[in-house]
């Protein structure tokens, strides 16, 4: 079988195994776990062979002409390189592990079946994303992508949170995707494709005529696929769904693609110097605003999710100072240590029994109950932490590097500044990130919390997965980092004295001062209520409760976030800014403000216009005719003598008006 027959089976099994899954689910439940794990675990075998057939050698294309749409053409195309077959690799690793982990998770959902298959359906759309050759074809999987997260972050659709956040997630990203067909259609129409490599000889070959308006909108798209500022705030709401669902589309999935897209198209970006200001600034409110709000949360997965958000900041700002290698090399040491800190976080909820007690200051005893979760989200966090010799650390240091080559001017169509504000920004955000980190840590395993209900010994399937993931954060990145260059464009990565000392001494300084602000807090910690916990049943099977205790997003993520919690090391560290940090800087107020309330104020206006103007002259126009109907039938009444005599009136009155008249 041919390189390329072999990769187009790999989006195609997880897609006939949605479909199967979805006509199949209610009619034989026997088969939905078997369909839900063999054919993406087949798929991620498919693509680790893709790999290492495709390895270092010159990229492999193949296309076959679909339409003609006017001058510009769309090809079914795959296009496999060294890093599209890596990303690939990481997407199948990430999604075998999910739904493996999920059979134990969701064991008794009633809706597993579609759960199943709709996460079957988004890793067959993030594959076809990073195989394809073609734009057009991106963007189908680019769309399927944002329907599957509607569906899965709105799994629980019986509560509210669940149900706002679902929306919140497709209307935000959906914003995004309207500049972002623009600007996929601008770029064909310059390069006169959508083939990739068409555009790319485009681009430079300078032959793109408005490469900054192209770059911009397509960048509107990203913000939103791939949580940047302006554009994150649905990530951390997105939290209402399954903690399966959160690791693939942290890890692998969704927030990805943005980063993979301008990975992919990184020659049209750097043919805007305003283009890689706007990232790069981007990119630096990113990272450092997600690692503020991250240290004043005190929900697990929403610390989670906006280390997400800071980590993904890395990754952009890599690409704003034109280093791709660099951006997938962290996006791929990170997919493996963020899905291990997701999955860890629901073995945790697993054992707590309930989604109320992610609460990190609610939690008690927990570490010793689950040290398979403690150990490998601890390895997962010095990850994150970009400690050495982790994943982390040698993919994180390899951004600084980039950023401080950047700095000095020495990157082609990069200004200096643009490298000066990725490299501070990175540095700052490396500090925040070990302080919050390290928090999770003591809070979530360490805390001093009341004791939760003791659910017994967490399923096998689930901690297996955690040691499976373990071994690719602890190995992948000083095992890698020289050999990747290889399989990218050649371009080294990996610390240098500076980037590391700087990185390594920052992080180190955030552990210890965290460390040394949850050892002073934590004398008056269990002196100082800190909320209500809601309530749930203790003899309820543990993926139920997190269904039935699943609250608004003000009851658990706004009070929990504001506790007055004086045991909580991040109120120490943050002071007065730890109330608008944990309510995410109050983005969403200020959106509301901007153009929500507008927007209802204009509905409302419409509303009264088009039920007491038009629907009055409506009724009036109806209404009118209606009356002289009933006034002449009143007149016919069959009365011969009263018709006679209503003749002679009118006659009498023509006779005197001639007569006046004359």
């Amino acid at each position: 079988m041919t390189l390329i027959a072999l990769a187009a089976l790999v989006p195609l099994l997880p897609f006939l195994a949605a479909a199967a899954g979805l006509l199949l689910g209610g009619r034989a439940p026997g088969f939905v776990r078997p369909l839900a794990v063999l054919p993406v675990a087949t798929s991620f075998v498919l693509a680790a062979v893709v790999a290492a057939r495709q390895g270092t050698g010159a990229p492999t294309d193949g296309a076959h002409r679909l339409t003609v749409t006017g001058s510009v053409p769309i090809d079914v195309a795959l296009h496999l390189d060294g890093f599209s077959v890596l990303v690939a690799v990481l997407v199948g690793l990430v999604a075998t592990c999910v739904q493996l982990y999920s059979v134990a998770y969701l064991r008794d959902d009633p809706r597993y079946p579609s759960y199943a298959a709709l996460v079957s359906l988004f890793t067959s759309a993030m594959l076809l994303v990073v195989y394809t050759g073609d734009l057009m074809v991106l963007l189908v999987g680019w769309e399927v992508m944002g329907i599957c997260s509607y569906f899965l972050v709105g799994h629980y659709w019986e509560t509210e949170t669940a149900r706002a956040a679902s929306i919140k997630a497709f209307l935000v990203t959906k914003l995004g995707d309207v500049p972002f067909l623009i600007g996929v259609f601008a770029l064909a129409s310059d390069a006169h494709t959508f083939r990739i490599t068409g555009i790319l000889d485009a681009a430079s070959h300078g032959q793109l005529h408005h490469p900054t308006v192209v770059a911009l909108l397509l960048l509107a798209g990203v913000a939103g696929k791939s949580a940047q500022f302006p554009l994150h705030t649905w990530l951390p709401d997105a939290m209402a769904g399954p903690t399966p669902v959160s690791a693939l589309i942290h890890a692998a999935t969704m927030v990805a693609a943005g980063i993979y897209l301008v990975a992919r198209l990184l020659p049209v970006f750097t043919a805007s110097a305003a283009a890689l200001a706007v990232l790069a600034a981007t990119a630096a409110v990113t990272m450092v605003g997600s690692a503020l709000a991250a240290l004043a949360q005190d929900d697990i997965k929403r610390v989670l999710a906006y280390s997400t958000i800071g980590q993904l900041g890395y990754m952009a700002g890599a690409l704003a100072v034109g280093d791709r290698d660099a951006a997938v090399f962290h996006l791929l040491s990170h997919g493996a240590f963020k899905a291990l800190l997701f999955l860890g976080a629901g073995v945790v909820i697993h054992a707590a029994g309930t989604n109320s007690l992610t609460a990190m200051s609610r939690m008690g005893s927990l570490g010793k109950r689950v040290p398979d979760a403690m150990w490998t989200m601890g390895l997962a966090l010095a990850a994150l932490a970009a400690l050495p010799p982790l994943s982390g650390f040698f993919s994180k240091e390899s951004v600084l590097r980039a950023a401080e080559h950047a700095s000095s001017g020495d990157t082609a169509h990069v200004p200096s500044a643009v490298g000066w504000t990725v490299l501070v920004a990175g540095l700052t955000a490396a500090l925040l990130t070990a302080g919050y980190a390290t928090r999770l840590f003591l809070l979530a395993f360490r805390g001093s919390g009341p004791d939760v209900a003791d659910h017994g010994r967490q399923p096998v399937v689930m901690t297996t997965v955690l040691w499976v993931l373990a071994v690719p954060t602890l190995a992948f990145g000083g095992l890698t980092y020289r050999e990747l260059p290889d399989w990218f464009g050649g371009a080294p990565l990996g610390p240098t004295l500076l980037t590391s000392v700087l990185g390594t001494g920052l992080a180190l300084v955030g552990v210890l001062i965290t460390y040394g602000a949850w050892s002073a807090t934590t004398a008056t910690r269990g002196s100082v209520p800190v909320g209500a916990v809601v309530a749930a049943d203790p003899d309820a099977e543990p993926a139920l409760i997190e269904i039935e205790a699943v609250a608004t997003h003000e009851e658990i993520y706004g009070d929990i976030a504001a506790a007055d919690d004086p045991g909580d090391p991040g109120r120490l560290l943050l002071g007065p800014l730890h109330p608008l940090a944990a309510h995410g800087f109050r983005l969403d107020a200020v959106y509301s403000a901007l153009f929500v309330r507008p927007v209802l104020a204009a509905a409302n206006l419409v509303r009264f216009l088009d039920r007491e103007v038009i629907e009055t002259y409506v009724r009036a126009a109806g209404g009118t005719p209606r009356l002289l109907g009933a006034a002449v039938r009143r007149a016919q009444n069959g009365n011969v003598q009263t018709y006679l005599s209503a003749l002679l009136a009118g006659a009498v009155v023509l006779a005197v008006l001639v007569a006046v008249g004359g």
